[in-house]
């Protein structure tokens, strides 16, 4: 059963991280942290109007982890803060309360369902989420990033 969350295009983008590395001047950075299995995700925005224009971020997680950041990081820039809210939202239901997958551009994310059977994998799956509503909490509060 775990073969169903490492399945081949879980490792295909875990193996192709678009964005990698920080930005030099974000406005808001934040890093998400998992005690249970010891996944990092360090995520810089750059936000004009309300909207993602850059993203940087290191990853240091397992395979899911690098997976559901690999898919933010495709498709972050042109998000607003209200859409990458509601996307974490939509994530945590998915896997902790049996909701269905994000849609739209984000429906990359339905690989990552399986992950529901799996709660100690809940929280690397989550990382890259819960550290971009903190940079954009961080940006919404008006503290510089970094």
């Amino acid at each position: 059963m775990l073969n169903d969350i490492y399945n081949r295009r879980i490792l295909e983008l875990a193996g192709n991280i678009p964005r990698l590395g920080r930005l030099a001047e974000p406005d808001g950075s934040a890093t998400a942290h998992s005690k249970l299995c010891g996944s990092t995700v360090t995520v810089d925005l750059k936000v004009a109007d309300g909207t993602v224009v850059d993203f940087g971020h290191v990853v240091k997680a397992c395979a899911l982890g690098q997976a559901s950041s690999s898919i933010m990081a495709s498709h972050v820039v042109g998000s607003t803060a209200d859409e990458l809210r509601s996307l974490r939202e939509a994530m945590r239901k998915m896997l902790k309360e049996n909701g269905p997958p994000p849609d739209g551009r984000w429906a990359d994310l339905a690989v990552l369902e399986p992950v529901r059977e799996f709660k100690a994998r809940h929280a690397s799956t989550l990382l890259t989420f819960d550290a971009v509503v903190a940079a954009l909490d961080q940006i919404a509060a008006g503290r510089p990033g970094g």
